[in-house]
Order: C-alpha cells, then sequence, then structure tokens
C-alpha cells in the first residue's frame, strides 16, 4: 500500500527529472512483466491461428477448377469464388 502511494505521489510531483522517473518505473515495468510475457504469448497463439486461414491465390490467369467455382468481375479485377472448396478462391492480377 505504501509503494501504491509512493508511486502516485512521486507522479504528481510538479517537477520531475529523470533520475527518479526511472526510480518509480522500474518497480513498476518489473511487476508487469510476467503478466506483458503471458499476454504476447497468447497474442501469439492467437496470431498462428489466424495465419492458418488461407486467403486468395493470385494468378496471371484464372480458371475453374471445379464445378463449384464461379467467374466474378468485381472492382476491375476477375475473381474465382469457389462454393464447394475455399482453397479455390482465385484473384486474376
Amino acid at each position: 500500500m505504501s509503494a501504491l502511494i509512493y508511486r502516485f505521489s512521486s507522479l504528481l510531483r510538479p517537477a520531475l527529472n529523470k533520475v527518479s522517473l526511472l526510480r518509480t518505473s522500474f518497480p513498476i515495468h518489473s511487476q508487469l512483466q510476467p503478466n506483458l510475457s503471458s499476454s504476447l504469448f497468447s497474442n501469439n497463439q492467437l496470431l498462428s491461428n489466424v495465419n492458418l486461414i488461407r486467403g486468395m491465390k493470385v494468378r496471371s490467369s484464372v480458371k475453374k477448377i471445379c464445378d463449384g467455382c464461379s467467374v466474378v468481375k468485381r472492382k476491375g479485377r476477375v475473381y474465382v469464388i469457389c462454393s464447394k472448396n475455399p482453397r479455390h478462391k482465385q484473384r486474376q492480377g
């Protein structure tokens, strides 16, 4: 409790020099370090799961691969969208 009051009182002082700022920031950083590393680990797991989702193949010439594929022209580009297999998605580029 006294450490918490010390931190707030040091932040409320009108004139802070760099030395006092470093002294007050080190205990805060050392206490938050384990929480930050665990949250970064969970973010890395989330990002690795997001990377598993496939996007669209970019090809110079697109073509239908199966019966579920349909050719669509949007925004000046030609797309192949497949209702049966999402891996067949293509964009002409």
